[in-house]
This record gives C-alpha cells, structure tokens and sequence, in this order.
C-alpha cells in the first residue's frame, strides 16, 4: 500500500463504526486490557493477563501447543525499564530513533511467545508478538493479523520485524491525517485503537470496503 492509497479520517471512522457495531463489548480485549493495567508492575500477573487474549485471539495457532509462560514474564521483566518508556507514549511520536528498541522488543517477544513444545515447537507467530506489544504499549505499538498485513502490503512471511516496522510507519501516517481529538483519544480510544477497528472491519472481516 503506497502513502496515496492509505486511508483518511472519514474511511477510517466508517470501518470503526462497522467495528463497534459488529463487536460492541470487545470482551476479552477488555479484560486483557484491564488486567495488565491493573497488574503493571507485576511481570507475573501482566504475562497471565496478556495470555488471556492471545491464546484466545490465536486459538488457530496456539492449537498446537501453548507459549511458555514463564518466558513471556521473564521477557516481561527484562524488559520493564523499556515498556515503561513506550507505555504512555502515542504512535504520533515514534521515529526513526525508536526502530532499534522496537526490533529489540519484537524479536525477544517472538521467541517468548514461541510454541513450547511438540511437533511446531519453536514456531513464532508474529501476530501474537504484534497484539502482546499492543497490550503493552497500547497507544505506541500496533496490532495486526494475517490480512491486515497483506492489505498494507507488509506480509511477514520473510523479515516480520523489519515488516513490523513498515506497517507502523504507515499506521502512523493515518494517524496523522486524523483529528487532533482522535489523535488525542479524546472518545476513550487511542488513535491505534481506532485504526485497528477500521483495518479488523475492512481486511479481516470485509464489513467495509476502502
């Protein structure tokens, strides 16, 4: 996807609009969300909390064998000082200072959250490295999915980091085009979140077309 074809502000808020009326309560996002705010600080708790979404979220990967728990918090815990810096942070701030730290969290992410065991143990799934980074620095760190990528033209099958990073780039293009209220997350929702709603309706549903 070029900078010309990314979507503006009116296509992002009809897909987000299709969103919330297909999913109104967000269930598990909710509680994920909740609980590593609640538990921030706590590698322990926060990596529980995050296991809520992605096992239910990536069921059609994780069917193959679970995560090590105790490597998503260790990653939790090493990590700390650098999540704590990106945690209040917005996508309209990141920059080409940040592309090493985002590499460093992706890449350690992928191997925390690797299936543990059995005939796929080892095997990443760069989906679920996306929607952890997002648990954790939520207005900073996109989420994706397999069409989603596709759609921005930034499938991971080869490089997923340096993929990773394509598609944040351009997320924090739309998020630039948008409303400084959006931007602000002036309705409850980060600017990410918005456009996630949008790229979850239009590429991996189809309620909405660009």
């Amino acid at each position: 996807m070029t900078a010309k074809d990314l979507p503006g502000q009116r296509v992002i808020l009809r897909g987000s609009k299709a969103f919330r009326k297909n999913l109104p309560r967000e269930a598990m996002y909710k509680t994920a969300t909740f609980l590593v705010n609640h538990h921030w600080g706590n590698a322990r708790e926060v990596a529980d909390g995050m296991g809520v979404l992605l096992l239910t979220w990536n069921q059609a990967f994780y069917r193959y064998g679970q995560f090590d728990f105790f490597k998503l918090e260790r990653c939790i815990e090493k990590n700390m000082s650098y999540l704590e810096s990106l945690r209040t942070r917005n996508i309209l701030e990141f920059g080409e200072a940040d592309e090493s730290l985002v590499r460093r969290l992706f890449k350690g992410f992928s191997a925390a959250l690797a299936i543990r065991s059995g005939s796929k143990k080892g095997t990443q799934s760069p989906v679920a490295t996306a929607k952890a980074l997002h648990l954790l620095a939520p207005s900073f760190l996109p989420l994706w999915d397999d069409k989603i990528a596709r759609g921005y033209g930034c499938h991971y099958a080869k490089d997923p980091v340096g993929k990773y990073l394509d598609f944040l780039w351009m997320t924090k293009a739309i998020a630039t085009g948008l409303s400084k209220n959006l931007q602000n997350g002036a309705d409850g929702s980060s600017a990410i979140k918005v456009i996630d709603e949008y790229n979850f309706a239009r590429f991996t549903r189809g309620w909405v077309d660009a």
